[in-house]
């Protein structure tokens, strides 16, 4: 039997490209003949390029950016086959973990880093960009990034603005004629694990604004620049981003993606899925693995292993998640995504503990599957291993 493992990463713990190795290492060591096909996934966020290029191939680069804080450091991203592809991720530049917890301060944050990736993959030579929006310290509406590709963005003096999103409350003019004249003749695609709108209720600062350092007044401050600022690309630029879903990803790096270089905003596990090419080896196996840290509500909002169940589904193949925990939502979950969930913790286990023993634990989990299988063939239920090879 082929089976396809295809794990979203156990944040905290293991990327996917790890976690698929836990899984594979699990199910080879009690059916030792099982065909296993590696395929880890992502949603946009931390991790989206590696899973990329481990199912994709291609190859890392690397270009020095400004971090979220104004310091110089090195950031990769990914080339895919053929080299006209590159695939980056937001949070390598301006990501949150690059800030220590007691610096966090999205009033400051820029986004410039992300700008100054896309620059160096247009230098590459690619010309379809898959950015994934996920992960960001930043709520500064992508401006950051965008006077990195040559944006103007002025105060009432002509002056440019400064970085981070307090600073959008003194924009006045925005001017896309210096824009890198190569965005023009690129394919951008915003890829994305959440919905959101640019300010609001559910905007990028109400909603992410405090787990990125901001406190009640500072996300009061951020909505209204950043309202401001979808004030202004409607009336100068004639697009509409204050309600589009998706806008608010990654501190409103999705509305100046769509509003300043033409990006489409799709669902990240959708853009992971297709570079990939998971359905064409979701096609024929007998079971799919999927697998994440969490499986609950968010889950349902669009996450990677949902994606991954959903494709499997029409497909008509079983699909099974290895988790660390399950929400109340299991019973949505069984009706919208993989027909079992099984737990990783065998028994009483702290979420440090947890965390540390991420990799035998999961490896065990999938020990445990690889035993029900061969339960399961045993009965007839399932077709014998044919052999094959890893």
């Amino acid at each position: 039997m082929r089976v396809v493992v295809a794990p979203d990463s156990f944040k905290g713990s293991l990327s996917a490209a790890e976690a698929a190795r836990c899984i594979a290492g699990g199910l080879i060591g009690v059916l030792p003949d099982l065909e296993v096909e590696l395929a880890p996934v992502a949603d946009g966020g931390e991790g989206t390029v590696e899973a990329i290029l481990a199912s994709a191939g291609g190859e890392w680069r690397e270009a020095i950016v400004t971090g979220p804080q104004g310091d110089r450091l090195t950031a990769r991203f990914g080339t895919l086959p053929g080299g006209e592809t590159a695939v980056i991720e937001m949070a390598a530049a301006s990501g949150l973990t690059l800030v220590p917890p007691d610096r966090r301060d999205p009033l400051g944050a820029t986004s410039a880093g992300t700008g100054e990736l896309i620059r160096a993959a247009l230098d590459a030579g690619c010309r379809r960009l898959l950015v994934g929006l996920g992960g960001s310290a930043t709520v500064d509406g992508g401006a950051g990034a965008m006077q990195a590709l040559g944006v103007t963005l002025e105060d009432e003096n002509g002056r440019p603005i400064g970085p981070g999103g307090r600073e959008l409350l003194r924009l006045r003019r925005i001017d896309r004629r210096s824009l890198d004249p190569r965005l023009a003749g690129a394919e951008i695609v915003a890829a994305t694990d959440v919905d959101n709108p640019l300010c609001g209720a559910n905007g990028a600062a109400v909603i992410y604004g405090p787990q990125k350092g901001a406190t009640p007044a500072a996300v009061g401050q951020l909505d209204a620049a950043l309202g401001h600022y979808a004030l202004l690309i409607r009336r100068q630029l004639g697009i509409d981003v204050e309600h589009l879903p998706g806008a608010g990803a990654a501190g409103g790096m999705g509305a100046a993606m769509v509003a300043m270089l033409g990006a489409r905003v799709r669902p990240g596990a959708e853009v992971v899925i297709e570079a990939t090419g998971l359905e064409r080896r979701v096609k024929g196996a007998g079971l799919v693995i999927t697998g994440e840290g969490r499986m609950d509500g968010q889950t349902l909002r669009g996450k990677a292993p949902l994606a991954v169940a959903r494709l499997a589904r029409r497909h008509r193949v079983p699909v099974v998640a290895l988790v660390g925990g399950i929400g109340a939502e299991e019973e949505a979950i069984h009706i919208e995504g993989p027909e079992a969930v099984l737990p990783l913790v065998p028994g009483p286990l702290g979420l440090d503990e947890a965390r540390e023993q991420a990799p035998v634990l999961l490896t065990g989990a999938a020990a445990r599957l690889a035993r029900l299988l061969a339960v399961g063939a045993r009965l007839g239920m399932l077709p014998r291993s044919p052999g094959g090879k890893r």
